[in-house]
């Protein structure tokens, strides 16, 4: 499969083009309308809902970004979208991942992050799957968790893939990992299995054997995050095809 080439062309917006100081809160429809005005492709996350809905939210709970309390899983899709995001001065409620593509409509490319427990739960990878067969615009889809990256390539082989992977896996959504775990995802031991169409990097663990390898003789194209500084943009230009940014404007 080739790599769309809008995946290497302009840097990505990180949850979108947001900007708290300005009410603007990641992962909103107005941090996407942010970066569509300014031409980016939006990177986002997406949450499983108590009813097998997909939601745009990055964390498994809603403490940080809503005066809510409590784990996404546990809440159904209605109740969800009735919560505001804190902060957002465009009064902003989390969305559904298909109210979101529909205000999206193609506009800009989309990076769609399935987010993971790494419990073998693919109920979040199979509805993603089935609402963006209705979606026309440019997407691609990557995940943390190596069994979600299989499953599309046995599943939905025409979608687009990535892994993202890093060398630590020391934060507290990743607490689940055994060792073992850590050390294969790190080293890309799975790679058999998942066969991705890409990486997404951590910018801090550039350069590693796992991502100069991939572009040396696989010609794989490697994406790395978060990009926030001068020198992390110099490490991800030195190292990488493609920068994933917050906190400024490319």
């Amino acid at each position: 499969m080739s790599i769309p080439g809008w995946l290497v062309a302009k840097p990505i917006a990180h949850r979108g083009l947001h900007n708290k100081s300005e009410g603007v809160i990641e992962n909103t429809v107005s941090a996407a309308q942010a970066a569509i005005a300014r031409g980016f492709p939006i990177e986002l996350d997406v949450q499983l809902t108590a009813d097998d809905e997909a939601i745009v939210f990055h964390d498994f709970e809603l403490e940080r970004l809503t005066a809510e309390s409590g784990l996404v899983a546990e809440r159904k899709l209605s109740d969800l979208t009735r919560i505001d995001i804190t902060g957002a001065k465009g009064g902003d409620a989390i969305p559904s991942f298909k109210d979101y593509l529909g205000i999206i409509a193609g506009r800009t490319p989309l990076v769609v992050e399935i987010k993971s427990r790494f419990n073998g739960d693919m109920r979040l990878t199979k509805r993603v799957v089935e609402i963006l067969k209705d979606y026309n615009g440019p997407f691609v889809i990557k995940s943390f968790d190596p069994d979600i990256v299989a499953h599309l390539r046995e599943h939905a082989p025409h979608i687009t893939r990535g892994f993202i992977g890093e060398l630590e896996y020391a934060s507290k959504a990743d607490s689940s990992l055994t060792d073992e775990q850590k050390h294969r995802m790190a080293n890309l031991l799975h790679f058999a299995e998942t066969q991705p169409h890409f990486l997404s990097w951590r910018v801090k663990d550039l350069p590693c054997a796992s991502t100069h390898l991939s572009r040396l003789l696989g010609n794989l194209p490697v994406m790395t995050w978060t990009v926030r500084t001068p020198e992390d943009r110099a490490r991800a230009e030195r190292h990488a095809d493609q920068m994933v940014f917050e906190g400024f404007i490319p």
